[in-house]
């Protein structure tokens, strides 16, 4: 996807109450989406955090990410002891707009469309931006991600393959097909919804199969 992607800092709230200018920036970006937020509906009662967003090179707000429960952090499994029950528990949502192929801004190319396969893949990656397999040197991460960032794609790029199996999960509460796999390293899925977005969701300590997604009412209320 021709996108950039914009990480999203937790910055505390400045004294007083107010938001600090990070934080203000990264509501502003989600609040520019011409396309409707999803996250986990009301049943996950846990914490809610902005993520980050993907814009084009001239700046429209194609994809973005809202994270539950923990905040994942990449950690060396095997430094740290491998304990499983330090894990982390989180599920990252991400919303895709539902784009054809299209001309950029200045009329001289066109933009890729996006997919289910888009937000397959951004699952994907997603998961994988917080993974490190234990025994891994440090200095060998870079090349395994690069490697499996390919195979994320590959894996996305063919939803009805064996690697995939077939989850229905409640979107504003109506039942929907989401294509789901697992690995060592947490749970991938993704699909449509009726509101013209994709939705993908990568996770990690918390069951995939209890899940349901709801449009976000009010996104500023996640800074």
């Amino acid at each position: 996807m021709e996108t950039t992607s914009r990480a999203v800092a937790q910055t505390p709230a400045a004294e007083g109450g107010q938001q600090a200018p990070s934080a203000r920036r990264t509501v502003d970006d989600y609040l520019r989406a011409p396309f409707p937020w999803y996250g986990l509906d009301e049943a996950f009662t846990g914490p809610r955090r902005l993520m980050q967003v993907g814009m084009t090179a001239d700046g429209v707000v194609e994809h973005g990410s809202i994270g539950h429960g923990d905040e994942p952090t990449v950690r060396n499994e095997h430094v740290a002891g491998g304990d499983q029950e330090a894990k982390e528990k989180f599920a990252v949502v991400v919303t895709v707009a539902a784009n054809p192929s299209r001309r950029t801004a200045d009329g001289t190319g066109l933009l890729e469309a996006t997919s289910v396969s888009s937000a397959a893949w951004l699952a994907g990656v997603g998961l994988l931006s917080f993974t490190w397999p234990g025994q891994m040197d440090h200095a060998l991460r870079d090349d395994w991600l690069e490697q499996q960032t390919e195979t994320a794609w590959v894996l996305a790029d063919d939803l009805d393959g064996s690697d995939w199996s077939t989850l229905s999960l409640p979107v504003d509460g109506v039942p929907t097909a989401f294509h789901y796999r697992e690995s060592e390293f947490g749970w991938v899925l993704a699909g449509s919804t009726s509101a013209g977005v994709h939705v993908g969701a990568y996770g990690r300590g918390m069951s995939a199969y209890g899940l349901g997604f709801a449009v976000v009412k009010d996104i500023a209320a996640y800074a």
